[in-house]
């Protein structure tokens, strides 16, 4: 996108419409009952909007709309630590699928699983931090796994996504 000062609204309109559909589908996913009796592993909705912007739009969109929804859809519907533990997943996850993605050798199914797996270690780290529990380090094999089925699932789905939408600029 064109940093001019002409495309400055639409840029910003553009973001906005991006950090809504995460928004709303970080709720939606709230509304999925869980899949497993294993508290905190999620699909990962909201991964969708960022991997689209991470491909078809740029790795700046792409932290502008994931850490935006994260403070957002802590302050609306959760707390403080679930914004620290949001952020750190968000940190970790996109700094890793943005140097994958970069590389060019990997597929977005590859990107997203590293994203899922990343995101999951992150939160981790952060809840041994702050509880000083380093016996959370035995829940992180049930949610790399998780994170592998969503990574391989929203990746599916983005892949779908970012091919059909090839064409339109942005």
């Amino acid at each position: 996108m064109a940093n001019t000062s002409k495309s400055a609204p639409r840029r910003v309109a553009f973001l906005g419409l991006f950090i809504a559909l995460a928004m709303i589908l970080s709720y939606v996913e709230s509304l999925i009952p869980p899949l497993v009796a294993v508290q905190g592993v999620k699909i990962g909705l909201p991964n969708l909007v960022i991997m689209f912007m991470l491909y078809r739009v740029g790795s700046r969109e792409a932290i502008t709309v994931s850490l935006i929804r994260v403070v957002l859809v802590s302050l609306l519907f959760s707390s403080a630590m679930s914004m620290a533990y949001g952020l750190a997943g968000a940190a970790l996850s996109l700094s890793g699928m943005m140097l994958l993605k970069k590389t060019g050798l990997f597929s977005p199914i590859t990107v997203s699983v590293v994203g899922g797996v990343l995101h999951n270690i992150g939160q981790i780290a952060v809840a041994i931090l702050i509880t000083g529990t380093k016996q959370l380090v035995l829940y992180l094999p049930v949610l790399l796994i998780s994170g592998v089925i969503a990574g391989v699932a929203i990746g599916i789905c983005a892949g779908l996504l970012i091919k059909r939408f090839e064409k339109l600029r942005f």
